[in-house]
């Protein structure tokens, strides 16, 4: 029976959620919170989904928010000072209003840390969010892993 306890609490610290929906789980990411992290992510889950109705909402690498439409949009990750939005193609996203603010090093993805007490942009975010589902919606499904077989 220790076995089944240890094995439970390493469960519960992972992917393991009790029948827990994804969606679930972010709300419960945001309550536990308690502080502005918690507000920010929840302010950012609603834009996300005012911008995108259809986006499907994950719970991933033991206990990260993900939001996908035909691939994954972006991430929510909160650590102590920022909670970061991690668009999984960023780079290959137009950002005029100048939102991504962090991994800008990388051929891939982007980011935009927000810290306590900053404004969200709403509208750009939106526009953000909406470019990201339109580009995982627009690519051929296999394109990126198509290799020739020589």
């Amino acid at each position: 029976m220790k076995k089944a306890t240890a094995t439970m609490k390493k469960i519960d610290s992972g992917n393991g959620n009790h029948g827990a929906s994804p969606s679930q789980l972010i709300d419960a990411r945001i309550e536990e919170l308690k502080d502005w992290r918690g507000e920010m992510l929840a302010r950012v889950r609603a834009l996300i989904k005012e911008a995108e109705p259809e986006v499907v909402e994950e719970w991933k690498w033991r206990g990260v928010p993900v939001w996908e439409r035909a691939g994954i949009i972006c991430t929510g990750e909160t650590y102590k000072s920022v909670v970061k939005l991690t668009f999984a193609k960023g780079a290959s996203l137009e950002d005029p209003n100048g939102l991504f603010n962090s991994s800008l090093e990388g051929n891939t993805r982007r980011a935009i840390d927000f810290h306590e007490g900053d404004e969200i942009d709403g509208e750009a975010l939106k526009a953000l969010i909406s470019a990201a589902a339109t580009l995982n919606t627009s690519m051929k499904p296999g394109a990126s892993r198509k290799k020739s077989s020589g």
